[in-house]
């Protein structure tokens, strides 16, 4: 098996339980890609985007990789008057993470977290575990014990 990630080693930490997934970077990084490298319904595979409120506050969203962020929607969702996505070259020094490799689990800080409502129609889903070519899937339940984490409806209709 390959290394741990910070994620793996947060999880482990709290005794929350996971099942690492690793598959070939070389097959791609879109979410649509990594869904049909781990054979796994791309619904239940969840993308973290990082966003900054007009207050200057930052946020994460997880969406199935599939769907679109409806900035509106998450705007409203933390009570902001407008979000947008965080640049690229913004993402490493804030999160710890680099695009393509960014988990809810493990940034340099904690951010309030929303994850897109369907998750809590899946027993576990998947998200990155902190490096391309690794995911993790847990339950839900598992992640909110280990970040707070609200649901809402977040992708565009």
């Amino acid at each position: 098996m390959p290394e741990k990630t910070n994620v793996m080693r947060l999880l482990d930490q709290k005794k929350v339980g996971y099942t690492p997934h690793f598959y070939d970077p070389g097959d791609g990084i879109s979410g649509g890609e990594v869904a049909i490298s781990l054979g796994e319904d791309p619904k239940r595979v969840f993308k973290t985007l990082v966003t900054e409120g007009k207050s200057g506050k930052y946020y994460v969203f997880m969406i199935p990789v599939l769907e679109e962020l409806d900035l509106k929607k998450a705007a409203k969702a933390v009570k902001e008057k407008a979000i947008s996505m965080l640049k690229s070259k913004e993402l490493l020094p804030l999160t710890g993470y680099i695009h393509g490799g960014c988990s809810p689990i493990g940034m340099k800080k904690l951010f309030p977290t929303v994850i897109h409502q369907t998750a809590a129609g899946f027993p576990t889903i998947f998200f990155s575990g902190g490096k391309i070519g690794c995911q993790v899937e847990l339950s839900l339940e598992d992640l909110c014990r280990v970040i707070p984490v609200s649901e809402a409806d977040l992708t565009v209709s």
